[in-house]
């Protein structure tokens, strides 16, 4: 009959085993994985990057810009960047991303706090379901 024997799941007891042409069982799981892939919801993370010492105006611009991408379902990392000396101002950093994550909380939620890594000081903002 030109068919194979297919151990289907060889850590079931005992294992479970079927009479199939193999070409086939490969050719739809291939498709199956294929499917299942497609479906998968990708993480798109965008990026905004402030300075110790940003003006109201750039963070209010940058805030609206951080809704917009929240709101499409993108998670957001908010970063302070430090330049030079400026890393005496870790407190300013700090206070910024807390004050930015509090005004997107009806938009998202933090997923990590604000962390200091090198001279950067990230913080990660995931959406809200609808």
């Amino acid at each position: 009959m030109e068919l194979d024997l297919v151990e289907i799941s060889p850590k079931a007891i005992p294992p479970v085993c079927k009479i199939i042409d193999y070409k086939k069982f490969l050719y739809e799981q291939k498709k199956r994985e294929k499917s299942l892939k497609s479906k998968a919801t990708k993480v798109i993370v965008k990026e905004i990057r402030f300075g110790p010492q940003t003006d109201e105006h750039d963070y209010e611009f940058k805030k609206k810009h951080a809704i917009k991408f929240l709101e499409e379902g993108a998670k957001l990392k908010a970063f302070v960047f430090f330049k030079g000396r400026s890393i005496i101002y870790k407190d300013q950093g700090q206070i910024l991303l807390l004050k930015l994550a509090q005004e997107l909380e009806e938009y998202g939620k933090v997923e990590q706090m604000p962390k200091l890594e090198g001279k950067r000081m990230i913080m990660f903002i995931s959406p809200k379901k609808k």
